[in-house]
């Protein structure tokens, strides 16, 4: 379970500037490293719609506003006991391992797709 929206803006790389081109390539990546997961994000696509994309689950946060993605991973982990979850945000970490469920930060999973060469 990947918080995408915290991995994509844990490097500074100028994702800012095309939002959509930032969540493609971490799509890309995530694919490249060919391990099923679900990529969560804070807000739908029109191009990239809600479901499997070559291995790789998107969902959308159901709500707008603040955090609206770190609910839906909440949602979506719950009743799931050997879920992983990547994220740097504190008080989705907590709330996770408070959980019993495992947490990597951002930067440990961007490095480790660069590792595989992703």
């Amino acid at each position: 379970m990947v918080d995408g929206n915290n991995v994509i803006g844990a490097i500074a790389d100028g994702w800012w500037h095309d939002r959509p081109a930032a969540v493609r390539r971490l799509l890309g990546r995530m694919q490249c490293l060919g391990e099923p997961a679900v990529l969560v994000l804070d807000v739908a696509q029109p191009d990239l719609l809600e479901g499997d994309h070559g291995g790789i689950t998107v969902r959308y946060a159901t709500r707008r506003g603040r955090d609206a993605a770190d609910d839906r991973i909440r949602e979506l982990v719950t009743g799931t006991p050997e879920a992983t979850v990547v994220t740097s945000d504190r008080v989705l970490r907590h709330d996770v391992e408070a959980a019993g469920l495992t947490v990597i930060g951002a930067k440990a999973f961007l490095a480790r797709l660069d590792a595989a060469g992703c």
